[in-house]
Order: structure tokens, then sequence, then C-alpha cells
């Protein structure tokens, strides 16, 4: 079965399953005048957000912004967001899916800079999107989980005093939920692609040492969920299990699930049949999982 026969079957599922989805979902520029730093006008080039609206009957005002991930050099836009976006929509959470510039074109801090300006773009549509704004989190699955572990220890609180009302919303995510995440650029365990692609061939060593995430951590950094397994080779576990340690040093809270078997990339563990990998049964069980931490965060109430 192919990627878009996959994703025809899940849209039928969920279409057919009233208050899972209010409409459907809408794309929109970052920055509708141009994304600072753009090197050209194609769509490459231009920063978007796609809205998955939680259907109203179902909605909690929570939103979590998504990160798929590919090396800094591509997007699992199905697998890694549209699915993901769709599983948030099921418990009433909106998914935003952020298609972020990528290297070797675009390199740090551009990804942040993108990052960034979509939460506070969610925070400044906190009405028209049903949204609250102090619930609004960040999910990443391999580099586009360091993406969302630096805005989670990169964050501002935005600029009051800025022309564009959307700086003037702070860029901290409430929550974080790392899946399998690229964390630790410094060390042996860092993802040569993904750290290539954001920092370049050579990187000057405060830089590297900036963006290996566990060493940014503090007591400000926002409580985190994070997922990975034993068997994962091109992101060893210990990019998570460093990371863990941070936050537990710091007193900050974290949940940690390390499942023995499966390999990297698996999403929310129902396969990947365009590559002939079928579902995951112990790895899906994380979403399950995800659910109940979040229901303790206070995200799947409704206000």
């Amino acid at each position: 079965m192919g990627k878009c026969v996959l994703l025809t079957t899940i849209l039928l599922v969920i279409s057919s399953t009233p208050g899972l989805l209010a409409a459907e979902p809408t794309e929109h520029l970052l920055w509708p005048d141009g994304a600072p730093g753009a090197l050209g006008s194609a769509p490459a080039d231009q920063p978007t957000i796609i809205v998955y609206q939680a259907d109203p009957s179902v909605a909690t005002g929570a939103a979590i912004v998504i990160c798929p991930g590919g090396g800094y050099g591509a997007l699992a836009i199905d697998h890694e967001g549209h699915q993901v976006a769709q599983w948030l929509n099921s418990v009433g959470i909106t998914g935003v899916i952020l298609k972020y510039r990528l290297g070797p074109r675009y390199q740090h801090p551009i990804p942040l800079t993108d990052a960034q300006r979509a939460l506070r773009t969610v925070r400044a549509n906190a009405d028209d999107w049903g949204v609250d704004p102090s619930r609004v989190g960040v999910l990443g699955f391999s580099a586009g989980g360091h993406l969302a572990s630096t805005v989670g220890t990169h964050f501002d609180l935005g600029d009051p005093d800025a022309k564009d009302p959307i700086d003037r919303q702070s860029s901290r995510p409430d929550v974080m939920i790392l899946g399998y995440p690229v964390i630790a650029l410094a060390t042996e365990y860092a993802h040569g692609g993904s750290r290539r692609n954001l920092l370049g061939e050579n990187p000057p060593a405060d830089l590297l040492d900036s963006l290996s995430n566990e060493r940014r951590v503090t007591p400000e950094t926002p409580p985190t969920f994070l997922v990975h397994t034993n068997e994962d080779e091109p992101v060893p576990a210990e990019n998570s299990l460093l990371f863990v340690l941070a936050l537990r040093k710091a007193g900050v809270p974290v949940e940690f699930h390390l499942f023995e078997a499966g390999r990297h990339g698996l999403g929310l563990g129902g396969g990947l049949p365009d590559r002939g990998i079928g579902p995951d049964e112990a790895f899906a069980v994380w979403p399950g999982l995800c659910e109940t931490w979040l229901k303790r965060r206070g995200f799947l109430d409704r206000k």
C-alpha cells in the first residue's frame, strides 16, 4: 500500500467519525510579506503552518505545533505531520504542522526562527482558531525533535514593543513532546546529517555547544514527554537519556518511555507501508501514554 493510499484510508476513517475534524486543514504563510532571511520566493523559501482545528464538539482549546523530522534536509510530512495532527484532533487538540526552512540552503538560526514564529502565530490567532494561548505545546520527531527541544530551551517571552503584533507573543512552549529526538549535537551520539545540514561542516565549538540542548536545560524548560527505542541506530537513545537526566537535575517534570525494539522514524507506530514496514505493536502504545500525560498537564480539559 502506498503512502497516498494509507493517508486516504486514515482520512476516510477520521471523516466517518463525528467530532474529530472541524474543517479542512488550512495553510498559512508565517510571514505573508516574505520571511526574514529568505533567499528567494519559492515554496522552499516561505515557511508555513498547516492548521488542523479540532472540532468544537470535542476541542479542549489546546494546540500543539508539530515539527516533522528529516535530518534538517527534508520533511517527513505524512507520518510525522498529517497523521500526528489527525491524532491530536481525535483528542480535541488543534494540530499545527510546521513546514520550516531546510538545510543546507537554510542553516541555524533560520529553522529556530521559523519554529518560534509558529508558536507566536498560534497565540496571536488564539481567538480565531479557538486556542487557549496558555496551552500551546510543541512536538517533534528526530531532527524535528531537535528543533522542538531548541524552541523549548532557547525561547523568549516576546517583544511588547514590536511593531508586528505576532512578535509580541511568547515563543515558549507550555509542553514538549519529543519522539526519538536528535538532542546531543556536541557529543558522540549526535546525528551527523542533522548537524551538518543545520550547522555546516565545521561549526564553531561554542555554537555546537549552544545547540546541544541537554546542556541548555533550566528550571524554566517546559514539562517534557519523550519516547525512543533501544534499537535506534541513526539517533541513539542516549540523546533522550541525556536530556532526561538534565530535566531531572533541573527539577522539570518529565516522562520517558524507552522501548526495547523498533527502528528509527516510526512516527505513531502504525507502520510505513510505502517502505515495507508494518505496524510496531509495542511502539504504537506511546500515543495513548502521551494522552494520559497530556491529561495530567491540563491539555485535555475543556475550558
